[in-house]
Order: C-alpha cells, then sequence, then structure tokens
C-alpha cells in the first residue's frame, strides 16, 4: 500500500478526509440535528417554567430549601437576558452540555467500525494520523458549537422575555449589559476546556470499541463517577484533582473582578488528562487492527 500511494499521482496524504468534507458530513447526520433542537429548545423551555413557576426563589419557604449558589443564581434568572444566559449555562453544564461532547466524540471512530466503513476510508488511502486528526477537530469544533448555540439562544430568548441589563450576581454585584457579553463568552471558553476531559475519554473509547452508544455512554459514565467522587468530602485535597471540581469555577468569571486562580487550575488539570487520553487514542488506533 505504501509504495502505491507513494507513486501514485497527484496523492497528497495531507489533502485527504478535508474537514470541510467531515464537518458538513457530521452536521446532516440526525443526532446532530436532534442535539442541537434540543439544546435550543432549553431556553424556552425555562421560560415557560418560570412563567408557570413564578418568579423563581419566590416560594413559600423563600428560596432556601437546599441552600447553596444554585438556589441563590436562580434568583435572578429572570432579572435580564445576560442572568437568564448565565443560568441557562449553569443549568446544563453539569450534565447535559456533557451530553454533546460525549456524542459528538464518542461517535467519531465506533460510527465508522459500526458501519464497516472504517477500513474503506483507511483504504482509500487515509492515514491512521490523519483520520483521527479530522475526526477529533470536527468533533470539537461541534461541542463547542453546542455550547455557544445554548446561551445565545438564551440571550436572545431572555432578552425578549425579561429585558436588556446588566448582569446581576446573587451577591448583590452586577456587570453592565455591555461587559456581561465578553464574560459570558470567557464562561463559555472555560465550559469548553473543562469538557475537554469528557471529549479524551468519549474519543479514547470510541478507538476501543466498535459499538457507538457503548463509548458515549461510557465517557457520561465516568463523568457522572467524577461528579459523585467530587462530593466525597472524605477524600480532602484529592478532589482538587478531579476535573468536577472545577466545573463550576467559571462563576469566577461573573465577579465585577474576575478571579482566575480557580479557572487555570481547573484548566490546567483538565487539559492534561485530556492531552493524555488523545495520546492513549492515537495510539491504540495506530496499533489497532482494522476488521470492519
Amino acid at each position: 500500500m505504501s509504495t502505491l500511494t507513494e507513486s501514485a499521482p497527484g496523492y497528497r496524504a495531507g489533502r485527504t478526509l478535508p474537514f470541510g468534507v467531515e464537518l458538513l458530513r457530521q452536521l446532516k447526520r440526525r443526532r446532530t440535528i436532534a442535539m442541537g433542537g434540543v439544546l435550543a429548545a432549553l431556553p424556552f423551555v425555562l421560560i415557560v417554567a418560570f412563567a408557570i413557576g413564578g418568579t423563581p426563589g419566590s416560594d413559600a419557604d423563600g428560596g432556601g430549601r437546599g441552600g447553596g449558589n444554585r438556589l441563590n443564581l436562580m434568583d435572578t434568572a429572570t432579572s435580564s437576558g445576560a442572568d437568564f444566559a448565565a443560568v441557562c449555562l449553569f443549568v446544563s453544564a453539569g450534565f447535559l452540555l456533557v451530553v454533546p461532547v460525549a456524542l459528538f466524540c464518542g461517535d467519531t471512530v465506533a460510527s465508522e467500525a459500526s458501519w464497516s466503513s472504517l477500513r474503506y476510508l483507511l483504504a482509500a488511502p487515509v492515514p491512521r494520523a490523519r483520520l483521527l486528526w479530522s475526526k477529533l477537530a470536527v468533533a470539537l469544533s461541534m461541542s463547542l458549537a453546542a455550547m455557544v448555540l445554548l446561551p445565545v439562544v438564551g440571550l436572545a430568548a431572555g432578552t425578549v422575555a425579561y429585558g436588556w441589563g446588566p448582569l446581576e450576581m446573587p451577591t448583590g454585584a452586577s456587570l453592565g449589559a455591555v461587559d456581561a457579553v465578553p464574560r459570558l463568552m470567557l464562561v463559555i471558553a472555560f465550559i469548553f476546556v473543562s469538557q475537554l476531559v469528557t471529549a479524551g475519554l468519549a474519543f479514547w473509547l470510541s478507538t476501543k470499541t466498535d459499538a457507538p452508544l457503548g463509548a458515549v455512554g461510557g465517557a457520561v459514565g465516568l463523568t457522572i463517577i467524577g461528579n459523585v467522587l467530587d462530593q466525597v468530602t472524605a477524600l480532602g485535597s484529592w478532589r482538587d484533582f478531579l476535573p468536577a471540581h472545577w466545573q463550576f469555577a467559571w462563576a469566577d468569571a461573573l465577579q465585577p473582578q474576575v478571579e482566575w486562580s480557580g479557572m487555570l487550575k481547573g484548566s490546567a488539570i483538565s487539559v492534561t488528562y485530556a492531552l493524555v487520553l488523545f495520546a492513549l487514542a492515537f495510539r491504540n488506533f495506530s496499533r489497532k487492527d482494522i476488521v470492519s
């Protein structure tokens, strides 16, 4: 095969499986359209819930049941479109945004194997490393697009429903409407980096199995286990090495003065785990016997 590819006129390994072609192919898939629809619908579901249930935090017990930052943040959901967009990110960052990342990254190689088309792609010939890089780039791009779609729709819908105004925090601090948008962009960037661990898990598992649901479910399951372990206070300082421990550090980006320490620590841990998992995926795929 190598002799044929070296002598084939016009063959360039770097031109095989272009990013645009793979991106368009993945965008047309039903699971991509369905996931986009779910994320775009969530803000409207929340608006309807607030309209039916009343202003957040106005329940009989004063919104104090359970305590914590979550209920306090929900109290400001209807203050402005920016607040509503921040709440959309908060309620989805822990689980909902994990699903598209695991889906797009876990469905990369495993789906081709399940369709028995993987060996034909490699026989095209597309180099194995090139195939993985192309699919990983598309999967991460679509994951980022999913994280951008939710707050953008939330900001637009929230502005129509609650008006354009400053982003108010439960502590009493607020950010001007002009400053709120770049801060929300910083939040999205941190959430994307924090989800690279799930992306790495799903991508690695996708090279290990021919069942896409196994790769996606395995990545989601391991992410949930990480969240559970973070609740085990007996682990003490060991929790600092869990990516889940820093997943809501983005709240520091919404303070009048951005607190970088938590986000930097969380980003460093997530990137470290992700690089190891991506390396394992490339190593495994380079040695794997492709029979499907």
